[in-house]
């Protein structure tokens, strides 16, 4: 393979991640606001960690730091409730969630690493959609750009001026 194909290759891997931790950014807020309704016990701090401890078992990404790891083992009976009610709960985002996980099983698998796992627990837990095509990158972006600009994470671009040809760069 040639160093400029390599290149590419792996300019599009970056942003592909890059868009699948757009998803899992969005995931989180909303995890995190709905928790906030169902769960008015838990301070902000609860509720991030338990978000994040959710939206970590979904993209399979364990923080090995001890206060974390230690979280997810003493509220694993909750994280696996709200993984049960992620059908339900967040319905919207499933498109979205399977997209970000089959594009991530696919980057991980480019770079030597096997994240079919995280697919299958996705299947176990009821919210892949398996009837759902694997979208093309271009797709992909588009998607994860529009549903960004949706919860306030992307802001989108502005056109440029007519008499401007280039983009400034600040």
């Amino acid at each position: 393979m040639n160093p400029e194909t390599t290149k590419e290759r792996w300019q599009l891997l970056a942003a592909l991640r890059e868009a699948v931790g757009v998803v899992q950014m969005i995931l989180f807020k909303e995890l995190r606001r709905r928790m906030a309704r169902t769960r008015p016990d838990l301070d902000a701090a609860g509720l991030s960690l338990l978000a994040g401890a959710i939206t970590n078992e979904i993209f399979g990404t364990q923080n090995p730091e001890e206060k974390f790891a230690r979280f997810r083992n003493e509220h694993w009976g909750e994280i696996e409730q709200q993984l049960l009610a992620l059908r339900d709960d967040l319905a919207d985002l499933r498109p979205e969630l399977t997209d970000a996980l089959r594009i991530q099983t696919l980057c991980d698998h480019q770079q030597g690493k096997d994240s079919s796992d995280t697919l299958k627990r996705a299947e176990a837990f009821g919210f892949l959609l398996g009837n759902r095509e694997i979208p093309l990158p271009s797709s992909f972006m588009a998607s994860v750009r529009a549903v960004g600009e949706r919860h306030n994470l992307i802001i989108p671009p502005l056109p440029l001026p007519p008499n401007q040809e280039t983009p400034t760069v600040h």
